[in-house]
């Protein structure tokens, strides 16, 4: 599985998030109801003890009863809420409808709570007001207590549907993100694979020990890159690793035209960064760096940790501004330093940064900030022991 899968799946987000929306309506539906049912025992006692005329114990029961009635009214309602689709239409279709519903959803209530009362419990009606005039009251008050109801619940599933329009947004992103990153990890690897095949060529038939040799840097390399295509970050040393292997090829054509130079301190040797970022810049000022010039030139590499960010410096003999070095183009396209710069763009953000500059009258240094993240993805358990020359025995070789 690549690392830049989701932690979680989408379906499993989904069901947490359905489950706490469910959690939250039945919350919401008791203490609102029981709120409800409270004032109106509160407000009932008030009223028949000023009247002399306490408040039974009966009467709070039935009270209590035509509130799980309301309860249970706007319960159900919510299927009709799907069935028609209210949830989806604007404010200006959705709010005559709501109104109708409210009314709707206040005369079953009405209908109900009366009916239980007077006609299946047969409680004599002691009330002196008309009880047309009683139940009409009745019937506006359920609907002003349902159209609000309803508001709250429209409100909410307004917000509720612009924070899953979110989601999808930042689910969408993420793909095109990961598209993005995978096609430009793409791009790197054959390039790479493409200038070590011809370096180890040109062994085959002057040094078959030192072929062989070259071959397992090779296959190292290769193995490293298959690696790396499957996750978004790898540590510094791991990176330092293949540039030693890629490093010791390129020696192959070059011999004593390419001289090295690395200073990197142990701190930063654990720092993320991602795949075949230093073996890009390194690439790149051997290719515009050494290659072009007869007498070849030094490569410094230098990695220091300021602030919890890794600055990686890369320098190279060359000037930006030449179009030619000794009648072979050496302007480069830029191709390879644009890819690594947005890789470092899509893991890391605005804090990650590459540039280029004429740090001399002959010199070029790519410069890279690595900001700190939270991924600590390591290939160092996946790859076997080399046996090859580390890094340091490269520096006295080449020195």
């Amino acid at each position: 599985m690549s690392d830049s899968n989701p932690p979680i799946p989408d379906s499993t987000v989904d069901a947490i998030r359905l489950r706490t929306k469910e959690r939250l309506y039945v919350i919401c539906q008791s203490v609102g109801w029981g709120a409800f049912l409270v004032m109106q025992i509160f407000f009932t006692r008030v009223i028949r003890e000023s009247q002399g005329n306490p408040q039974t114990f009966t009467a709070d029961l039935h009270i209590a009863m035509v509130i799980l009635s309301g309860l249970l009214v706007s319960h159900y309602a919510r299927h009709y809420i799907e069935k028609w689709r209210l949830k989806e239409m604007g404010w200006v279709r959705l709010l005559p409808r709501a109104l109708v519903l409210a009314a709707i959803m206040s005369i079953v209530w009405s209908v109900v709570g009366y009916g239980w009362i007077y006609g299946v419990l047969r409680d004599s009606w002691s009330n002196g007001v008309n009880p047309f005039i009683l139940v009409t009251i009745s019937i506006i008050n359920g609907t002003i207590a349902y159209s609000a109801w309803l508001s709250i619940y429209f409100i909410y599933h307004v917000f509720d549907r612009y924070n899953r329009s979110e989601i999808e947004r930042l689910r969408l992103t993420a793909v095109v993100k990961d598209a993005e990153l995978r096609a430009l990890k793409s791009q790197v690897n054959p390039h790479f694979m493409f200038n070590s095949l011809n370096s180890v060529r040109a062994l085959i038939d002057e040094d078959p020990d030192r072929a062989r040799q070259a071959v397992t840097q090779l296959a190292n390399m290769l193995r490293y890159s298959l690696k790396a295509g499957a996750t978004e970050t790898v540590s510094f040393e791991d990176e330092l690793e293949v540039v030693n292997d890629y490093l010791a090829l390129e020696q192959v054509r070059h011999e004593e035209r390419l001289r090295l130079k690395i200073d990197v301190t142990s701190e930063s040797l654990s720092h993320s960064v991602p795949p075949m970022l230093l073996q890009t810049l390194v690439e790149n000022a051997i290719k515009y760096g050494v290659s072009t010039r007869p007498e070849g030139g030094e490569i410094t590499i230098t990695a220091r940790l300021d602030n919890k960010t890794l600055r990686v410096e890369v320098k190279n003999p060359g000037r930006l501004d030449d179009a030619t070095t000794h009648g072979r183009s050496a302007r480069s396209t830029g191709v390879g330093l644009r890819n690594a710069g947005d890789r470092l763009q899509l893991l890391f953000g605005d804090q990650a940064k590459l540039q280029v500059i004429q740090t001399g009258k002959d010199e070029v240094t790519a410069i890279v900030f690595v900001p700190e993240t939270a991924m600590k993805r390591s290939l160092r358990s996946t790859r076997p022991n080399r046996g090859e020359a580390s890094v340091g025995s490269l520096q006295e070789a080449s020195s």
